[in-house]
C-alpha cells in the first residue's frame, strides 16, 4: 500500500513539472517584438526577434531606463547578426558571437523574423546570464534606426519593456493534457484526452484501487461513474500503450 501511494504522488509531481517557460510576445512601439523561451532540459534560450526589414534594429538584454552605456548585452541586426555590448557613446562594440541563427527567412510584409538560440549560461562576462530556476523576468530595450539604413548610426528610436516568464506545459498532445469534467462531481466524471486511452484506474488517498475501466476501443472520451463512491479526494491513473498520467479529482 505504501509503495502504491509513493508512486502515486511521484507521478503527480512529475506530471505537473515543466521544463520550459516563455515570455510570450513582448511588443515595442517602434515596430519590434521579442519572444524568449527558456528550456531547462536543453539548457538553451530561444529568442524570436522581429524588426523592420529596411533598417538595422537591435535588442538590449538586461537593461532598464537610465542604463549606463557600459551596462548592456546587445544583439544588432544590420545585414547579419552581431553580438555586442554597450561601451562609451558610440556604436556598441562587437562581442564574442554566442547566438546561433536557427532561421532567418525572407522578410514578409516588411518584417524580418530571426529565430536565435544560445546557452542559458556561459563564461562570457558581457552576456546576460539566464539561469532557468531564478530567471523570472527580463528587462529589455528595443532599438531601431530612425531612417531606412543598414549602417549603424546615432539616429535611432529606443523603447523599454519587461518580459515576464510563464511556465509552459510539458506536452500538449499527451495524456498530461487530459481534461476531467465536472470536477468535483457526484454522478460521473467525463475524461477527454488528445490521445488514445486504454485504461483508467481510480485510487483513493491511501492508494487503494477503487475502480478500473478498460477502454477496448481506445477512445479519447470516457465516462467514469462514481455515483456509489464515497465522497472525498481521489486520483485517476490514465494509461495507454506508451504513457501514464495522474489527475486529482474530488467526489462530492
Amino acid at each position: 500500500m505504501k509503495k502504491i501511494t509513493s508512486l502515486l504522488f511521484c507521478f503527480l509531481f512529475l506530471s505537473s513539472f515543466s521544463q520550459s517557460k516563455s515570455t510570450g510576445d513582448i511588443s515595442f512601439s517602434n515596430g519590434l517584438t521579442a519572444n524568449f523561451t527558456l528550456n531547462k532540459t536543453t539548457a538553451k534560450v530561444t529568442l524570436v526577434l522581429k524588426g523592420p526589414s529596411d533598417r538595422w534594429f537591435g535588442l538590449g538584454l538586461g537593461v532598464v531606463r537610465g542604463f549606463g552605456m557600459s551596462a548592456g548585452d546587445v544583439l544588432v541586426y544590420t545585414t547579419s547578426l552581431t553580438d555586442r555590448n554597450f561601451i562609451g557613446q558610440g556604436s556598441p562594440a562587437n562581442d564574442v558571437q554566442d547566438w546561433t541563427t536557427v532561421s532567418n527567412p525572407l522578410p514578409v510584409a516588411g518584417v524580418r523574423t530571426l529565430t536565435l538560440e544560445r546557452n542559458l549560461e556561459n563564461s562570457d562576462s558581457k552576456d546576460l546570464q539566464l539561469p532557468y530556476d531564478s530567471t523570472n523576468s527580463i528587462n529589455l530595450v528595443g532599438v531601431r534606426a530612425s531612417v531606412a539604413t543598414t549602417g549603424l548610426s546615432s539616429s535611432h528610436l529606443y523603447i523599454y519593456n519587461t518580459g515576464t516568464f510563464s511556465t509552459l506545459g510539458v506536452e500538449d498532445f499527451s495524456l498530461n493534457a487530459t481534461s476531467i469534467y465536472p470536477n468535483p462531481a457526484s454522478g460521473a466524471f467525463y475524461i477527454k484526452t488528445k490521445t488514445n486511452l486504454s485504461k483508467v484506474n481510480l485510487y483513493n488517498q491511501t492508494g487503494a484501487l477503487v475502480r478500473t475501466i478498460k477502454v477496448t476501443d481506445y477512445s479519447k472520451e470516457v465516462e467514469l461513474s462514481v455515483s456509489n463512491v464515497q465522497a472525498g479526494v481521489y486520483f485517476l491513473e490514465l494509461q495507454n500503450d506508451s504513457e501514464k498520467s495522474w489527475k486529482k479529482v474530488i467526489v462530492n
